[in-house]
């Protein structure tokens, strides 16, 4: 009878341990939904929960062109077009955050806010010595943060005040930016040594909004040319390799998966939670892909 309970036990445990490792597995499964081209060099995309659909930054062209044809699409949940051309005018539109019915576009040297009632622009702040201003995320109270991925910064905009936040080489040239708590969750590409190159690609890094202390999220092992970054301390963050190409989940310890493979481009992308969804803009291609994030 003993032996026969301990066979039992045993038994369930390892059932239970199997059901854990599999339902671990499964939380990082993703399936494709829709795809859809039709963009010119498409580098952002954020979600407006308030009227249900996406808007993706299009480069079209050189980033670093100032020749006044990049533009703001906007996208259906579904995977329609719905205005390919809502805001014209901008040069190298790149990340986008969404604060109140304001839109925020990172443009080579500027700052840009945009009226999302009006599809008109209201703002542009613009840094003199700007190389690359890259990515953009919005605190709850309202406050701007922009990387310059060249010049190992970030910019804040707090109200109308507009200046460096942080420059520092521990940024190792930062691109994705993503807040979440109280700290700003840094992608950063890497240690560029001849032009976007890198000997050694970048990992996730963490900034306490309060103090600036910048540390590596895990032990710094090199992840990517990391580009996009979604997610909160719960459930991990979802990341993105432009030079390689693919999306990548990383937990709070550092550890990295690789869940898509893509081509190279793979850019700033946006995870909507309570949908299951992550949308993927993939700049060479002229594409944005869906995903369902299934358990």
């Amino acid at each position: 009878m003993f032996t026969h309970k301990i066979n039992f036990i045993l038994t369930i445990l390892i059932s239970s341990l199997f059901f854990i490792n599999t339902a671990n597995a499964d939380s990082h499964n993703v399936e494709l939904s829709w795809e859809l081209g039709g963009f010119s060099n498409p580098e952002s995309v954020i979600y407006d929960k308030q009227l249900n659909h996406l808007y993706v930054s299009n480069v079209n062209g050189d980033p670093n062109d100032k020749d006044s044809n990049g533009f703001i699409s906007i996208v259906s949940m579904d995977g329609r077009i719905i205005n390919k051309k809502w805001v014209i005018g901008l040069n190298g539109p790149k990340g986008l955050a969404l604060h109140g019915r304001t839109l925020y576009v990172a443009d080579i040297d500027e700052l840009v806010a945009i009226d999302i009632d009006s599809g008109s622009i209201t703002n542009k702040y613009k840094v003199d010595d700007a190389k690359f201003l890259n990515d953009v995320t919005a605190t709850d109270n309202g406050d701007i943060f922009v990387s310059d991925m060249v010049l190992n910064r970030i910019h804040k905009l707090s109200g109308d005040d507009f200046q460096i936040w942080i420059e520092s080489d521990e940024l190792e040239n930062p691109n994705g930016l993503h807040f979440t708590g109280d700290d700003i969750i840094l992608g950063s590409w890497g240690k560029m040594t001849d032009g976007f190159a890198t000997e050694v690609p970048g990992h996730l890094k963490r900034i306490s909004i309060s103090t600036k202390n910048i540390s590596s999220i895990g032990d710094g092992s090199p992840v990517g040319n990391l580009d996009g970054v979604e997610g909160n301390d719960e459930i991990g963050f979802y990341v993105t390799d432009w030079m390689k190409g693919g999306l990548f989940h990383i937990d709070i310890k550092g550890t990295s998966t690789k869940l898509l493979e893509f081509n190279q481009g793979s850019a700033d992308h946006e995870l909507v939670i309570n949908k299951g969804l992550i949308f993927i803009p993939q700049m060479v291609e002229n594409k944005l892909f869906a995903y369902k994030l299934t358990k």
